[in-house]
């Protein structure tokens, strides 16, 4: 007997009443965006997407992304209804502690969430990485008669979204790169927190997404689910080019007095304008939290429809291993995100001795990495030339050439943050993206929302001190270190020489928990010999018993100097290189008191940045050689000495903290 199935006007009630009370009950939240999307929402999830409810990381799902987070009601009601694992008890528990339902959707706390949102913009970037990957993996994957990635990326975004920067630059891309996997669906309620959106956007977003390059459609009613579903299945059927689909909706529809104003947006309606709504519905007034059966039976219905799926990706699948049994093995692996065997020995060597700048050793060992790690990508906002991230011989990422491991990502360096991110997220692929160190101020949040998703994206930063030179301080940085290194779940690890080099690179590639930052020199260091512990965070370079030097990257050479100037003083100076704070910082107290004895309270911390955060290692009352102010266009030697980064600067630092 078949089941009863509600239509699609009833289950869009219910999302909006289910939001109405979730919100109600936590006395906290955003019911109007949810209120107003309820229908093309449920288009989406019950027609338009690819998914499996009983298994949300099926690989070849389609991704969804809910670029306005604040609606996070509207997922939630969604992934409940059609069938997650996401219970009515997590419904009634929206934004409490601990539940599945927080404030904004999280990736890893609810089942069916792709990625973090809630700071606008990012969403957009993040669904624009989610196409990307699809393209990449389906070059290097599908084969003829053989199509094993073949999936959309969907993704709802606000009024806000599109004026965040980060949507230029991503879309900007996305028509670029001719992502014709992606649907962006944005919700035209003409009204943000403050008031009507007129009070500051009067843009033409359809004519601003077709000069990207963009297919424009258009739903003129999100009320009428026959013209929602015409329009997203043309919208389904690629022409070649990334789909803005823009629905107008009623922000708070149903509300007596608060549909299509502000007061909609960011509170609850309070308990006399949720009863006018659920009213204006025909839904019982005193009802909360109420599913209907037939809208219950949706939930059996799409895990069946997602079971079916899988079942006939799997028999692709298998027909695709029978016939190319090495590239099958390889999906396999890198989709489960396990590295290969043996990637360490891609890993170079450098003679000691000899001067390089840490931007050139990463780039070896990158190239090195390349040939054992195929799934290794590389992006650059506009400036791989001076990163030194070129993967040799691998080909660049174009419009209909997806198979490419460099992606030019021109000056946007926060969407490609973001970007990166996503095609992490997304599995199969390993990416890394770069600039210089003082631009990480673009993307600081898409770090912080990397460690907040504990992803392991790596971000390579150049040109990481004064000593970059005649440039000046517009692009010297100076604070950045602290702030990078201020990030929970991050690891920031500034390399002394090409040894630490290789060594950081390894705690890169193997790092599944979070985010890592590589800061590398410009200027050559000299390499030093044997094996450094990088993944220890810190370690002695040179023994000494009277004081200790504590430095991080291009600084480590100079303390060195520094103490062959103490030597001759008769002073007994111990050098410890620092690479990472975060590594250091986790070790035994019986590994971190051998680095730095208590019985050795003369110490030095040497960095050409910021002081913040180096008491910890060298006392309240430790000396500090390092930049509380902004740099000089000079040449770099010019300019350090400047600044007072010197090798007698450091000596005299130690000198004065023995008394002598």
């Amino acid at each position: 007997m078949a089941r009863e199935l509600a239509s699609p006007e009833l289950v869009a009630t219910t999302i909006r009443t289910l939001s109405i009370d979730a919100v109600e009950k936590a006395n906290s939240g955003h019911p109007g965006a949810p209120m107003g999307l309820a229908p093309v929402g449920w288009e989406l999830f019950s027609r338009q997407m690819a998914h499996a409810p009983s298994d949300p990381g099926w690989v070849d799902r389609d991704r969804f992304v809910l670029s306005a987070g604040h609606a996070s009601m509207l997922l939630y009601s969604l992934l409940h209804l059609s069938g997650y694992a996401l219970s009515m008890d997590e419904i009634k528990a929206f934004r409490q502690l601990g539940s599945e339902t927080p404030g904004h959707p999280e990736r890893g706390d609810t089942p069916g969430v792709e990625i973090t949102t809630g700071p606008l913009g990012q969403g957009v970037a993040n669904a624009v990485g989610f196409a990307l990957a699809e393209r990449m993996l389906a070059a290097r994957y599908n084969r003829e008669g053989h199509a094993i990635v073949d999936h959309r990326t969907w993704c709802i975004c606000s009024d806000g979204d599109l004026m965040e920067g980060i949507s230029h630059e991503a879309g900007s891309l996305a028509g670029h790169l001719g992502l014709d996997r992606l649907v962006m669906v944005y919700d035209d309620n003409d009204v943000t927190l403050d008031g009507p959106a007129s009070l500051s956007f009067s843009e033409q977003v359809p004519g601003r997404f077709a000069a990207y390059g963009w297919r424009v459609l258009d739903i003129t009613d999100g009320n009428d689910a026959a013209q929602i579903s015409r329009v997203l299945d043309e919208a389904a059927e690629s022409d070649g080019r990334p789909t803005l689909v823009r629905c107008r909706t009623h922000i708070g529809f149903g509300a007596p007095t608060k549909q299509d104003t502000a007061a909609a947006h960011g509170s609850p309606l309070g308990a006399e304008e949720a009863a006018g709504a659920k009213r204006n519905y025909g839904w019982p007034e005193d009802a909360q939290f109420l599913v209907p059966d037939d809208v219950a039976a949706w939930a059996d219905e799409l895990r069946e429809r997602g079971t079916r799926a899988q079942d006939e990706w799997n028999a692709r699948f298998a027909a695709y291993r029978e016939a190319h049994p090495d590239l099958a093995a390889e999906f396999t692996r890198v989709t489960e995100g396990v590295l290969p065997d043996g990637w360490e020995k891609g890993l170079p060597t450098f003679e000691a001795g000899a001067s390089v700048a840490t931007r050139a050793s990463s780039g070896t060992a990158i190239n090195g990495l390349a040939g054992t790690i195929p799934e290794l990508v590389q992006g650059a906002a506009d400036l791989s030339s001076s990163t030194s991230t070129t993967i040799k011989d691998g080909g660049d990422v174009a419009h209909g050439e997806y198979a490419g491991r460099n992606i030019r990502y021109g000056v946007r360096e926060f969407a490609m943050g973001a970007i990166t991110n996503a095609l992490v997220a997304h599995g199969g692929l390993r990416p890394l993206c770069s600039t210089f160190l003082t631009f990480s101020d673009y993307m600081k949040n898409t770090i912080r929302m990397a460690a907040l998703m504990r992803l392991p994206s790596i971000f390579v930063y150049t040109h990481d001190s004064v000593a970059l030179g005649e440039d000046g301080p517009t692009h010297q940085p100076i604070e950045q270190l602290a702030g990078l290194r201020a990030i929970p779940n991050t690891v920031v690890l500034r390399p002394a020489d090409a040894t630490e080099v290789a060594a950081a690179w390894k705690v890169a590639i193997s790092r599944s928990d979070g985010p890592t930052v590589l800061v590398l020199t410009r200027q050559g260091l000299p390499t030093m010999e044997g094996t450094p512990p990088v993944d220890k965070g810190g370690y002695v370079v040179r023994d000494g018993a009277d004081c200790i030097l504590v430095a991080t990257g291009s600084e480590v050479p100079l303390s060195l100097e520094a103490a062959d100037l103490l030597k001759g003083d008769g002073i007994d100076a111990r050098v410890v290189s620092l690479p990472s704070f975060e590594l250091f910082g986790r070790q035994p107290k019986e590994y971190r008191d051998s680095v730095l004895p208590p019985s050795i309270t003369a110490r030095v911390a040497v960095e050409a940045a910021a002081s913040l955060g180096w008491h910890r290692w060298v006392g309240i009352d430790g000396e500090l050689v390092t930049i509380d102010r902004f740099g000089a266009s000079a040449p770099g030697p010019e300019a350090m000495a400047y600044l007072g980064i010197t090798a007698e600067s450091v000596a005299q630092a130690a000198r004065d903290q023995l008394g002598r």
